[in-house]
């Protein structure tokens, strides 16, 4: 009787320490797909809204930049107008894992000639 329990709090634990290594794995995973995403995010020049793609080892990145309409009691009425774009990075990795950042930028038109 006192092997059947010893059996089996050995399997139920080698069992436990299993799931928490693939948890560990997963967040492992989780931690690199933030870092490709903030780099890839921070490395934006904001100049023109697009679709760029890369891929950074086995993590596959794609940024999405588009002009978010501000309206015009929101503008300032006197020094440079202002843009707001939408910027968003997903970074794709293994079968289905995703990972989306997403932010706002402001740039300051340039005054026309």
């Amino acid at each position: 009787m006192a092997l059947t329990i010893l059996a089996v709090a050995i399997v139920a634990f080698m069992q436990l320490s299993s799931q928490g290594l693939r948890l560990l794995h997963l967040a492992d995973d989780y931690q690199q797909a933030v870092v490709v995403a903030d780099r890839v995010a921070r490395a934006t020049d904001v100049v023109e809204e697009g679709t760029e793609a890369g891929q950074e080892g086995r993590f596959r990145w794609e940024r999405h930049l588009r002009l978010v309409p501000v309206p015009e009691e929101l503008t300032p009425g006197a020094g440079p107008q202002l843009r707001l774009y939408a910027l968003s990075v997903a970074v794709r990795w293994g079968r289905d894992r995703t990972l989306e950042l997403a932010s706002l930028r402001t740039v300051a038109e340039k005054p026309g000639p």
